[in-house]
């Protein structure tokens, strides 16, 4: 398996898939699946923590790098996911230089960082776990609100930034606009494009969530990692389309949804 920090050192463009059920199947389906890497979503997700920690073991199982959405930018709950072997954690809501700095300190071992030794889980599967977590957990900060756009080259500036992943529904709402993809909306428009050209200019790569049709646009941009779809967007768009196949209506109900 190659992590996403191995992906993205080799030039490639990633795809992933979402999960917010707290399911180990589901996790393991979707890892199985096909994707550059998964996310388990412990922010919004139905996921607690014992649930993560089998699903993440799944997950790597599959051969998939795997990552989690942890709730805050809190060091305590991003050390845990990392002890339980995630390969980088996406942290939300990160709008400052400062900010950035703390989730960089919290993922990163002395003397970079103040992550505290103890990866319970992780070193049963890694044998030199500290120059492994070194060269490969992925720290991405989520950029998701104006005031984030707005100090988008301070914070890219922080050291041990690996990538940034755009939330459109936050950053949707602090734009004034609804919750979602906004895409022909001139500030929506005007945001994703700051956020890609700092992203060249500084060599960190450039994230967001996605939809399947979304997806070859994203990436054309210059997105190098896209979220593809969701466990319930997945399913619910599969129950919706064989119910309206069964009734006769074809085509009916096949479609993308907002990851939010």
């Amino acid at each position: 398996m190659r992590t996403l920090r191995q992906q993205w050192r080799d030039g490639d463009s990633t795809l992933g898939g979402w999960i917010s059920v707290a399911n180990p199947v589901v996790a393991e389906a979707m890892a199985r699946s096909g994707f550059d890497y998964v996310c388990i979503d412990t922010q919004h997700g139905a996921i607690d923590y014992p649930a993560a920690v089998d699903m993440i073991r799944w997950c790597v199982a599959a051969d998939t790098s795997t990552i989690v959405r942890v709730p805050w930018n809190e060091p305590g709950i991003i050390g845990k996911m990392l002890d339980a072997g995630a390969h980088g954690v996406i942290i939300p809501m990160v709008n400052s230089p400062e900010e950035a700095e703390a989730a960089v300190h919290a993922c990163r071992y002395a003397p970079r960082g103040s992550r505290s030794f103890g990866p319970t889980v992780a070193k049963q599967r890694i044998a030199d776990y500290p120059a492994w977590a070194g060269e490969n957990v992925a720290v991405i900060p989520m950029i998701e609100t104006r005031q984030a756009v707005e100090q988008l080259d301070d914070i890219l500036a922080v050291e041990g930034i690996d990538a940034v992943y755009v939330g459109p529904a936050d950053l949707s709402l602090t734009l004034g606009l609804p919750p979602g993809n906004n895409d022909g909306e001139p500030a929506f428009d005007d945001a994703y494009a700051t956020i890609l050209d700092a992203c060249v200019r500084t060599g960190v790569v450039a994230g967001c969530h996605g939809t399947g049709s979304l997806t070859p646009a994203r990436l054309a941009a210059g997105f190098r990692m896209v979220t593809v779809t969701a466990d319930l967007l997945a399913m619910g768009f599969g129950i919706a389309a064989e119910l309206d196949r069964a009734r006769g209506l074809v085509g009916a109900g096949d479609g993308d949804g907002d990851l939010y």
